[in-house]
């Protein structure tokens, strides 16, 4: 999946753009816990299926 996927559906669930640390970016929400998200143009299926799980995108 491609990183700017992951953005988009993070954006579209409430998250914002909290901060980039390193190699990752950093995603907020009000009452969730961050998400970070790698800096690759392609992110591995299984990551990609974490990051979002993590976000309470998926179950």
């Amino acid at each position: 999946m491609k990183r700017r996927e992951i953005i988009n559906r993070l954006l579209a669930a409430g998250y914002h753009k909290a901060r980039d640390i390193g190699d990752h970016t950093i995603y907020k929400k009000a009452g969730c816990r961050p998400v970070p998200v790698p800096r690759h143009r392609e992110i591995n299926e299984n990551l990609s299926k974490a990051i979002l799980k993590q976000a309470g995108l998926i179950k």
